[in-house]
């Protein structure tokens, strides 16, 4: 217990930036409730030890039997803390504990011994912090003297009492309580002791997430409304206007790692008394020239998590899509859409085939042609484009995008997702020192990554279907926040969202309307005049009225819905929180109970989240001809 205290001591200094207003009350309550959750993950991680200690057999009286007893213990707990240590760093760019999805996350990944081994060295003393920790376990551990049993009757009478109690205790312990009025602990429970989502980090611990989500269905159906009731507050299918005319434009999407809204100077021009510097000057030229909006939203945290939603119209609620069952059902997206059309569809991603499950996805959703690092080197033989961590450079991928976007039989949709923005953080050595670096590593590569577009557009604003091509510009997900407004619950899902049409009328610069990634879709289709029905959790941004958009995201067991001005946090069951988010950007003012809007605004998002989960777990994610 004293181990995983220190932990979370260290988890909070070193992720102090990411909280906001933390006095030393919230901070107490906040431990006290994680003494909740270390108790379970504590049994849950010594529950062999414990076993071993309390099973009524004479024979664990005998010396050797108790010195493999004391390994497991030190081994089983050595590795529960280097897991909190290790989710100190990874919680910078989730903002959320580790769950068991993880497993699945990385699996298909050969560069993560790399990629730790640099963390080692960089985070140098969360190292010495586990050496010291497997240390005190082995030092501080006082194994039991033999004992000789002389009297068996009475030795074992004692032994299952003492296991009987023993049971009884990790049962409560595990669950969290002893009465049955209490349900099993689960990590939505951390919401009990916070004010802000993101504050469970600290509550919790990253042992007690990976236990509580094994093997767990993450599409729980609430039965909010009947089925009548729901379609008429909420569908996701969107049918064609009646006037429609459908034009065959080529559509390419941008999916860019890490291009958080902070990095913009072009939205954010409010900052430093307009005066801003930031990282991303051809983008927000870009910008300038086509349709973006000022209240802009990623629909999760992850990398897995914005291909789904900006492809497929598909935010993330509760676990990655990818990671789910649901992965399994039938989808669409914007090329398995305009692939009914007669399009070329294809995906490019600079690492290897089959990373992430990116592949895997793209061909799901219709886009059936994949170019990876594979493809790349079957292009450029011998070439030395390999960054030595994820993939292919990204300016020396993005020319291969553009040589073969120029190759492909018109009308094309594809899409790209970039690489090079990722941890650790690295240029290409001709680049080191070129852009600027910031107070964050990251900077240098978005400002890399953002020349690299600069020099593809270059390249192929000089090819006949270029002014045939509608372009969208967004992040996955935003990465190493340093503005306060950009770590609160808002911020941390703030990324752009940009459409742009060469020599076409486009434009509307920055929209002051809430857009989000899950709206791509339906703004390409319904911009193209698509014909036919489909299936998007998101709007159509270019006839959906400004008041009626909205975003939506989860976090840490919170959904979150953005409508008109405010922000209403809900954990499934209740509201607990409502912000005027765009005038109070650090969320400082719960405004629960005080607005005329909020019960509009929870039936609404209670009808999107039941029909979200209806249709994950009764594979409804396309409309069924």
């Amino acid at each position: 217990m004293g181990c995983f205290i220190l932990c979370r001591i260290i988890f909070l200094a070193e992720n102090w930036n990411s909280f906001s207003e933390l006095t030393f009350q919230r901070i107490l309550k906040m431990f006290e409730g994680g003494l909740l959750f270390d108790t379970s993950a504590i049994l849950y991680t010594n529950i062999l030890y414990i076993f071993l200690m309390l099973v009524p057999l004479h024979y664990k009286e005998n010396e050797n039997y108790q010195k493999v007893s004391k390994g497991i213990f030190i081994a089983t707990n050595w590795i529960a803390i280097v897991m909190n240590l290790m989710d100190t760093v990874y919680f910078q760019y989730t903002h959320r504990r580790t769950t068991a999805s993880v497993f699945n996350e990385f699996r298909r990944e050969s560069n993560l011994e790399g990629i730790i081994g640099t963390e080692l060295l960089n985070h140098w003393y969360l190292t010495l912090a586990a050496i010291a920790f497997g240390y005190i376990l082995y030092k501080l551990y006082k194994r039991p003297k033999a004992l000789k049993v002389n009297r068996y009757p009475l030795y074992y009478v004692t032994q299952l009492i003492i296991l009987t109690i023993g049971v009884g205790l990790c049962i409560g312990g595990m669950r969290g309580g002893f009465t049955r009025m209490v349900r099993p602990i689960t990590i939505s429970n951390a919401n009990v002791y916070v004010d802000r989502p993101i504050e469970t980090g600290i509550v919790l611990n990253t042992p007690f997430s990976i236990y509580r989500t094994f093997d767990k269905k993450p599409f729980m159906m609430p039965q909010y409304f009947e089925k009548g009731e729901i379609e008429a507050i909420y569908s996701p299918i969107h049918l064609p206007a009646d006037s429609t005319a459908f034009r065959s434009l080529n559509v390419v999407v941008f999916i860019l790692e890490s291009f958080g809204k902070e990095n913009s100077a072009f939205l954010n021009d409010d900052l430093d008394d307009g005066n801003y510097q930031g990282y991303t000057p051809f983008l927000d030229s870009i910008m300038n020239k086509g349709l973006t909006f000022k209240y802009s939203f990623a629909n999760g945290s992850k990398s897995i998590d914005g291909m789904p939603s900006v492809l497929s119209g598909i935010p993330m609620f509760v676990e990655p899509f990818f990671l789910t069952p649901a992965s399994l059902n039938t989808v669409s997206s914007i090329g398995g859409e305009l692939k009914k059309k007669g399009y070329y569809t294809a995906f490019f991603h600079g690492a290897n085939n089959g990373s992430m499950g990116f592949e895997a996805f793209a061909r799901t959703a219709g886009y059936t042609h994949y170019y990876g690092r594979t493809e790349y080197n079957e292009a450029n033989p011998n070439n030395n484009d390999f960054d030595g961590h994820w993939g292919i450079w990204d300016d020396k991928f993005f020319q291969f995008f553009g040589n073969t976007l120029s190759t492909f039989k018109q009308p094309f949709a594809a899409a790209i997702f970039s690489l090079s923005s990722h941890h650790p953080f690295a240029v290409p050595q001709e680049y080191e020192g070129v852009f600027p670096k910031g107070n964050k590593p990251i900077r240098q590569c978005i400002g890399y990554t953002d020349y690299a577009l600069k020099l593809l557009f270059d390249r192929i604003s000089k090819e006949p279907w270029y002014n045939n091509t509608l372009f969208v510009f967004t992040a996955d997900h935003t990465n190493s926040q340093e503005r306060p407004e950009y770590q609160t619950e808002s911020g941390l899902f703030s990324v752009p969202v940009v459409f742009y049409h060469p020599g076409s009328d486009l434009k509307g610069y920055r929209k002051d309307m809430i857009a989000q990634q899950i709206d791509i879709m339906p703004t390409v289709l319904g911009y193209l005049g698509y014909d036919q029905p489909y299936v998007s959790f998101g709007c159509d941004l270019l006839h959906t009225a400004p008041e009626d958009t909205y975003a939506v995201n989860y976090i840490n067991g919170t959904y979150q819905f953005f409508k008109g001005d405010h922000l209403l946090q809900f954990d499934g069951q209740n509201p607990i929180a409502l912000y005027a988010f765009k005038t109070d950007k650090l969320l400082e003012h719960n405004l629960l109970g005080k607005v005329q809007e909020q019960q509009e605004m929870e039936r609404e998002l209670k009808a999107i989240i039941q029909q979200y989960m209806t249709r994950m777990n009764n594979d409804e994610l396309v409309v069924k001809q």
